[in-house]
């Protein structure tokens, strides 16, 4: 059973002159009065009696005080602390017997319960760092988070890069009708050269037909003017007859070959050679843009394994936290911030600001089962209530103050004593084991 603050009195403490009360044993306790009546001294009163030296006002003794501080505590267990004499010496009696002094009060009191205020004004990685610590994942959660965020640096990364190369494809012209690699203005050119050499051949014997036939037609001509010599030159035509027969065969045979020739054209290869340069630039273009495509398809698919490992890190991540005993249903850590139901604590109500530390503090050292609150008054009604139904149905005690007289106040603080009590006694009636 934790530990609940069952009763206390406390006389001449900061702004206190005498004041007794005795809290709920569970839900929500509200001290309640106007501006500098003693409401906060009553939660400091509380926090030095039991939390020892380093809780200790720095203007401990109340002005004008004739007698010294004097604080006595009840506590649900039976344990009584108590504060008194010049130099408010600690006395702790235990019914038990086993123990005494702060050490005994420290197995059960757990420092934030006194100073609840601490650990709601700490950083969101604090508050986060201390619900790790308490469910005992903080270094396997933090493993995770390191890596699910190099995993989303480096898939931002590839997206961007990605986006730049397919952007960068987009920007770059295609020519489809350009051939597939390079040409080759050497090869053309010499593809032209054989096709000249060839066309020039067949030149060569158009030339050689023509010859031929002029012959043809000078011996034509040589043997009209013979026929006139013919009797004196018998000798010469018959050698002439020869020659004559000769280049008619040769006449023949060559235009036979000459009929077959066929000359081919060098347009094709010229325009080619003229055009070499556009056309390497154009499949230079293209194998480019191929290029760019081709990596920004490979950044596409990187991204996407990413993302599949970002996705299985999150999980085991979300099954490390739903696996761990959680002080609180609701209560998870994101990207090394608290949240709870899925809110960051800036954007929790304050009733579940309230609820998450109180749980927090609480599982630190479940034996203690209160905590005190200064400054409640920034609260509506509505959400006291709600707060205190929570208390109640967890079995925890709150003693908090807030700036009001309404009857959702408790005990009023008014000039150091609670509003209308009877005067306490003379401090020489304070005993160690009377209350």
């Amino acid at each position: 059973m934790s530990v609940k603050i069952a009763a206390l009195e406390a006389e001449n403490v900061k702004r206190i002159k005498a004041v007794a009360l005795t809290p709920s044993p569970t839900g929500l306790t509200i001290v309640g009065g106007n501006n500098n009546q003693g409401k906060t001294s009553v939660l400091d009163a509380l926090a030095w009696a039991l939390g020892g030296e380093k809780f200790r006002p720095t203007a401990a003794v109340r002005d004008g005080a004739l007698a010294p501080p004097h604080l006595k505590v009840i506590l649900s267990n039976g344990v009584v602390v108590e504060r008194k004499g010049k130099n408010s010496s600690l006395t702790v009696t235990d019914p038990t017997g086993q123990r005494s002094g702060q050490q005994l009060l420290n197995a059960f009191v757990e420092p934030l319960a006194l100073d609840l205020p601490r650990f709601m004004q700490a950083s969101d990685k604090d508050k986060a760092d201390t619900l790790l610590n308490i469910i005992g994942v903080g270094d396997a959660l933090t493993g995770l988070d390191r890596e699910i965020k190099a995993l989303y640096d480096r898939r931002t990364v590839i997206g961007q890069i990605g986006a730049q190369k397919r952007h960068a494809a987009e920007e770059l012209t295609e020519y489809p009708d350009a051939p597939s690699e390079p040409v080759s203005a050497i090869e053309l050119i010499q593809q032209q050269q054989e096709i000249l050499l060839h066309n020039a051949d067949n030149q060569r014997q158009r030339d050689r037909l023509t010859e031929i036939t002029h012959a043809k037609h000078r011996a034509m001509d040589e043997l009209t003017r013979l026929d006139e010599q013919l009797k004196t030159l018998q000798e010469h035509r018959g050698q002439l007859v020869e020659e004559y027969n000769a280049a008619c065969v040769q006449e023949e045979a060559a235009t036979k070959t000459v009929a077959q020739l066929q000359d081919e054209s060098t347009a094709e290869l010229e325009q080619s050679i003229r055009n070499v340069e556009e056309i390497n630039r154009q499949v230079s273009a293209n194998l480019a843009k191929s290029k760019v495509q081709d990596e920004a398809e490979r950044y596409a698919q990187e991204y996407t394994a990413l993302t599949e490992q970002i996705k299985a890190k999150r999980t085991a991540r979300m099954d490390l936290l739903n696996g761990a005993d959680l002080p609180l249903t609701g209560l998870s850590v994101e990207d090394g911030s608290l949240t709870y139901n899925g809110k960051h604590w800036q954007d929790m109500s304050g009733s579940d600001q309230l609820r998450v530390a109180t749980a927090i503090v609480r599982r630190l050292n479940p034996d203690c089962g209160f905590v005190l609150l200064d400054k409640l008054e920034q609260m509506d009604l509505a959400t006291l209530a709600e707060f205190g139904s929570w208390l109640q149905a967890e079995g925890l005690q709150a003693i908090a103050t807030r700036v009001s007289t309404g009857g959702e106040c408790q005990i009023i603080i008014e000039d150091g004593r609670v509003k209308d009590a009877e005067e306490p006694p003379a401090p020489k009636a304070w005993t160690k084991g009377a209350f």
